[in-house]
């Protein structure tokens, strides 16, 4: 196997989404963990709906969206000005601390985003972080009006990179990620962030289940849909090492 370039997802990736709970918690303080989890799982459920719906509208749109539907549901008050600030922390991400590392590792193959996010989200995000000079392109799936894991959007590594897909290496820290880029027919390897031995572990010392803790059962587990990452690596860090098993 030849591994001409390696893609990856964006958010919850390259990027921790869990880092906007800094700022949730200073818009309403004590419920910015619970804003955090609610507002992500919402953001990727509306992907979905809308996909199935065939009623498309960009990754901005759904952000803000799935924002007031959890400002709402927890009936918190809340203005424009608010929202504006949260909304903001989405093109100033935290990158995980390995990313660039891992990142300029790899510069001796094509290097891309493919992202659920919408075109100026994405390239704002990628600036503001320093990615702009590491990365060979940034692709939004705003052209195909549908989400991931709709292979119409994995179709777009070709067309943007050249590249056919037994020649890529998708990185994704997200099952139904995963799960999409490999019944396309991509490499993959999936980012197994938390095990469920450390879930276990977790759930044994709560008396209590932090709104995080359920997050991750439910959206960093490996779905069950029959299609195994190629690989799985704890970290961005393990990719050049896996990577220099395939010149």
């Amino acid at each position: 196997m030849t591994i001409k370039a390696v893609v990856f997802d964006a958010y919850g990736t390259l990027y921790d989404v869990q880092s906007v709970a800094a700022v949730t918690d200073e818009a309403f303080p004590g419920y910015g963990e619970l804003i955090t989890q609610i507002w992500r799982m919402k953001q990727l459920e509306y992907t979905w709906l809308r996909s199935l719906m065939g009623r498309y509208e960009d990754f901005s749109v759904i952000t803000r969206q799935s924002l007031t539907f959890t400002l709402k549901a927890l009936g918190l008050t809340f203005d424009e000005k608010a929202s504006e600030r949260i909304m903001e922390k989405y093109v100033h991400l935290d990158l995980y601390p390995d990313a660039k590392e891992a990142l300029a590792a790899m510069k001796d193959r094509k290097l891309a985003i493919l992202s659920n996010g919408s075109t100026d989200m994405l390239n704002a995000l990628v600036r503001n972080t320093g990615l702009d000079t590491i990365l060979d392109a940034t692709i939004s799936i705003d052209t195909t009006k549908i989400f991931k894991p709709s292979p119409r959007t994995y179709d777009l590594i070709e067309s943007n990179l050249s590249v056919k897909p037994h020649e890529v290496l998708f990185v994704s820290s997200n099952p139904f990620d995963a799960c999409g880029a490999k019944a396309f027919g991509l490499n993959v390897a999936w980012i197994e962030r938390v095990t469920p031995r450390a879930m276990a572990t977790e759930f044994v010392k709560a008396d209590l289940v932090r709104p995080l803790s359920m997050f991750k059962a439910i959206r960093m587990q490996m779905d069950e849909f029959g299609w195994e990452p190629d690989y799985r690596i704890g970290a961005l860090a393990d990719l050049p090492k896996l990577l220099a098993a395939h010149p």
